[in-house]
């Protein structure tokens, strides 16, 4: 485990880059940990933050690629426009959660 100063903001990160406490998170971390990704967010993007995040908080565990898409009603082919190169990792990691159990 590592400590990370992200958007001014000390916060723990496990080995592969995620935060391990999503209370942590702020819509501030959220930016640069996109930024740090390439990212730029748009609205789109924050559909998706926001339905990982309060997925994770009533399910327990980050939403993988299919409830995102299932539920949170974006289509694959756009979270992958969005979240390149994993869209279920990198979402969940911009969303200051940990890595799904789903995606590998």
């Amino acid at each position: 485990m590592t400590m990370a100063l992200i958007a001014g903001h000390e916060v723990q990160l496990n080995d592969d880059g995620f935060m391990t406490n999503p209370q942590e998170w702020t819509p501030e971390i959220g930016e640069e940990l996109a930024q740090r990704a390439g990212i730029t967010l748009t609205d789109r993007h924050w559909k998706v933050i926001e339905f990982c995040r309060r997925d994770a908080a009533e399910q327990g565990t980050p939403p993988g690629l299919r409830r995102i898409t299932a539920i949170a009603g974006i289509p694959t082919k756009e979270l992958y426009q969005l979240f390149p190169k994993g869209p279920g990792i990198l979402a969940a990691k911009v969303s200051g959660l940990t890595k799904p159990k789903s995606c590998v």
